[in-house]
């Protein structure tokens, strides 16, 4: 029976996701709905039934792999370049929030003041995966999309690393009263996790770098070693393994010369599994009687979470800066809780519980409701308040280019020639570094990876063209960005005339597998560039129009028109429309024609 629950929790958060996928909103509504129907709902799902004595260890190590996925992506050297605000935001405004949420549970809940300190330690994370679906949907001003997005990705590891040590501060001095006694063990606490966590990041690296390893089982040791140095922290200094697990993220993060793209992969796909299933095991442990324990001062302390926390730490990370007050508020509004909070809040509440600690058992309770109150009402009111405040982008005008080959470096350089912004990516790190090289924007990794949604400019994304010679890579980028942005503007090249006609890709690929016509292939414009091709511009005009046009250039490959506005429309092998008088063409022209740019048809139009 305990299979066919856990079996069905699984294909339950599948569901959820799915439907978030569909709809476009953050997963988290969809999970929580989910585990609220599945537990005090319906009554069908009793995780304390289910797991009984193993559920604080399956919960704890769940979390421990989320926050080690998390830590992952902290690079010191970004932080550099993050701005004043984001830094402000993750140190003094995060300190706010805290003092803020803590006095307010404090003195307007009535909790005792350790459960107090941690509710306000775990509510200043606010997580990617919760502000990527609302900024896509908002496409608000870059300045304010760089802010939320960073704070997102950088607060996600340093807020659950201050919880981590609020948590072990006031859990140690409910243990003792005598202060010595209290810091000694705190300073034990932290030597001890971090001592763990650099050795644990110390010794994959020795183990990677020396090749002492086989590829194989990169993912599956560093999953051990988490699981390992979490396991062994807490059994030497109580609660420090998630410390530990944190600084060994951290650690291997910032290992310029390691390769971890295979094994962040893998996080994020098993992070994304135990989200799925720990939330909704999570919210369904949630009971009625719980929820209206809270009492009416709730609605003050949601008021106060709302209307004076994050405005006040707004207003202190952006003194001084240059930021528009528009944009200050928009800043003030935007600050929904995610999976994070949620799973490392349930984390702390069974500790507290269990040391008997008064109030404890509204931890949980208190977190969920925030969660659902900042998710489902900011994303109600996200994209009205933007367009209210004139913060919106105009529409997305930049083209994704999948692969950075020589054959799509060619053709983003013709682009860009013309002031059509342009985005490679590549997980091929020799491509990303010829495109940067030519000075071209370069994503290195998979565009349809989480770690791509951080870093990609995805809300001005307006057209994909898959150009990799691998046909899955292109495949792939077809069907994740068909259902992100319209369908007809996404396309993929042919890489040959053989794989062309396969029949085992989707329908979805097939139909968009159209671009730059029947004929052109990634292997024709190969050859016409190994032979000396070169992309050119050529304007169409009275006395030189299209049919002129393609007397002259009978071996070109057309690839874009550019109308008189500057939208930018690929040729395809469906296309109807035909370049128009004052409208521009580029093509991939062969090596006798090369020298035919637009100087030289201006010549011969007169």
């Amino acid at each position: 029976m305990s299979a066919l629950y856990i079996a069905g929790v699984a294909l339950c958060s599948v569901l959820a996701q799915w439907l978030a996928w569909t709809v476009k909103v953050p997963a988290i509504l969809f999970l929580l709905c989910v585990g609220l129907l599945l537990g005090p709902g319906f009554g069908l799902l009793d995780p304390d039934a289910l797991f009984d004595d193993l559920l604080f260890p399956v919960v704890s190590l769940a979390v421990a792999v989320i926050l080690f996925e998390g830590s992952l992506t902290l690079h010191f050297r970004e932080l550099k370049g993050i701005g004043k605000v984001v830094r402000n935001l993750i140190s003094v405004g995060m300190i706010a929030t805290f003092i803020v949420i803590g006095l307010a549970g404090y003195y307007v809940l009535g909790l005792d003041w350790r459960v107090a300190a941690v509710l306000g330690a775990v509510l200043v994370v606010t997580g990617p995966t919760v502000i990527a679906p609302l900024l896509n949907a908002m496409r608000p001003t870059k300045e304010v999309d760089r802010v939320l997005r960073w704070e997102g990705i950088v607060i996600d590891p340093i807020g659950a690393l201050f919880a981590v040590l609020v948590f072990e501060a006031v859990m140690l001095t409910g243990q003792e009263s005598i202060f010595n006694h209290t810091l000694g063990a705190l300073f034990t606490t932290l030597v001890v996790g971090f001592s763990l966590g650099v050795f644990s990041g110390w010794l994959i690296t020795l183990l990677i770098r020396k090749e002492w390893l086989p590829y194989e089982l990169h993912k599956f040791t560093v999953l051990a070693m988490v699981l390992g140095s979490f396991s062994l922290s807490n059994y030497l200094s109580h609660e420090s393994g998630l410390l530990a697990v944190t600084v060994f993220g951290i650690w291997l993060a910032n290992q310029d010369d390691l390769e971890m793209d295979s094994i962040l992969e893998f996080k994020e796909d098993l992070s994304l599994i135990l989200i799925s299933m720990l939330f909704i095991i999570l919210a369904a442990r949630l009971r009625m009687e719980d929820i209206l324990l809270l009492g009416p001062s709730v609605a003050i302390f949601m008021g106060l979470v709302l209307f004076v926390a994050r405005p006040l730490s707004i207003a202190l990370s952006t003194w001084g800066s240059e930021l528009p007050l528009k944009a200050r508020l928009l800043l003030s509004w935007i600050a929904p809780r995610g999976i994070v909070a949620a799973a490392v809040g349930s984390v702390f509440a069974l500790s507290m519980v269990k040391a008997s600690i008064p109030t404890a058992e509204k931890l949980v309770p208190l977190i969920f409701a925030v969660i659902i109150v900042t998710v489902v009402l900011q994303s109600l009111t996200a994209v009205p308040i933007t367009r209210l405040l004139k913060l919106q982008q105009p529409e997305p005008s930049t083209i994704l280019i999948i692969g950075a080959n020589h054959v799509a470096r060619a053709i983003a350089s013709g682009l860009q020639e013309q002031n059509i912004s342009v985005h490679l990516s590549d997980p091929a790190w020799e491509n990303c570094k010829m495109a940067r090289m030519d000075g071209i924007p370069c994503y290195y990794g998979n565009p349809q990876s989480e770690h791509a949604e951080r870093y990609l400019p995805m809300t001005d994304i307006c057209t994909v063209l898959g150009l990799s010679p691998n046909r899955h890579y292109n495949a792939l980028g077809v069907q994740y960005f068909s259902h992100l942005i319209k369908e007809q503007n996404v396309y993929s090249l042919k890489s040959s005339d053989v794989h062309a006609k396969a029949n085992k890709d989707s329908a979805t690929f097939l139909s968009r597998q159209n671009l730059f016509g029947d004929s052109a292939t990634f292997a024709r414009l190969s050859g016409l560039i190994a032979k000396g091709g070169k992309v050119s511009t050529t304007r169409i005009a009275e006395a030189f129009n299209w049919q002129d046009y393609l007397e002259v250039n009978k071996e070109a490959v057309p690839l874009f028109i550019i109308d008189e506005a500057g939208a930018v429309i690929p040729f395809t092998a469906d296309m109807e429309r035909l370049p128009e008088l004052g409208e521009m063409v580029i093509a991939m022209q062969p090596p006798k024609m090369s020298v035919l740019k637009e100087p030289l048809a201006q010549v011969i139009a007169k």
